[in-house]
């Protein structure tokens, strides 16, 4: 959990500062000319109280584009899952990960030099802020990830290059978007802190491959 530390340090500063901007907005019918403050409230009752959200939707993800010394790795993009358990309005746990593999081209000085694949799945701890009926609800999270390579079809003089799972921390940033009381569509970032050890013929280079991956993803999500 060591790898956990420099963004831990990262989003608490974020997470001090953040409710002088994004205040609570306490929920209300009344008229204002605050678009962000309207409540969602409607005959299906308030989001407030609500504990479970599911969101289904897509991400592009993007390794960093120089991972190793003459090394590039292509984005790609994969439909995503998310469920989330909240303790109250405003804490949650999700659980997200790519309901697909990402599917990534690998190039060197050359050109490409072959093909690879990852699924990642990660664990967070979440703070949304705003009043839980307010349109729009940005969020912060901060929590655990691992994703796994597969299919690696990566040139290696007749023997095969495969790398380990990547571990480490992730941070995220989104908005939520109360339709009403149920529904809402959800925007993120997401960035994950992590290395990969490359393996030739099943034996360690020693080489870490840092691809600390970004993502940003939309989706669609439901309340229960």
């Amino acid at each position: 959990m060591s790898s956990l530390k420099p963004l831990s340090i990262a989003l608490l500063s974020a997470i001090a500062i953040a409710p002088s901007a994004f205040a609570q907005d306490a929920a209300s019918t009344d008229t204002t000319t605050d678009t962000a403050a309207v409540t969602t409230t409607d005959s299906n009752g308030t989001v407030s109280g609500k504990r479970i959200a599911i969101v289904g939707g897509g991400a592009i993800l993007k390794p960093d584009s120089d991972p190793a010394t003459g090394l590039d790795i292509d984005g790609g993009s994969a439909p995503t899952l998310s469920a989330s358990w909240y303790f109250n309005d405003n804490m949650a746990i999700e659980l997200w990960g790519a309901a697909d593999k990402f599917n990534h081209r690998v190039r060197g000085p050359e050109g490409k030099i072959g093909t690879v694949e990852q699924q990642p799945i990660a664990l967070s701890g979440q703070y949304h802020f705003r009043a839980a009926d307010a349109v729009m609800r940005p969020f912060v999270g901060l929590g655990y990830y691992e994703s796994n390579f597969s299919n690696e079809d990566i040139s290696g003089d007749g023997l095969h290059v495969g790398l380990d799972t990547a571990k480490g921390a992730i941070a995220t940033a989104g908005m939520d978007f109360n339709i009403n009381s149920r529904w809402f569509a959800r925007t993120d970032l997401r960035y994950m802190k992590g290395d990969s050890d490359v393996k030739v013929a099943g034996e360690s280079t020693g080489e870490n491959l840092k691809l600390n991956p970004l993502t940003l993803g939309i989706g669609i999500g439901a309340r229960f």
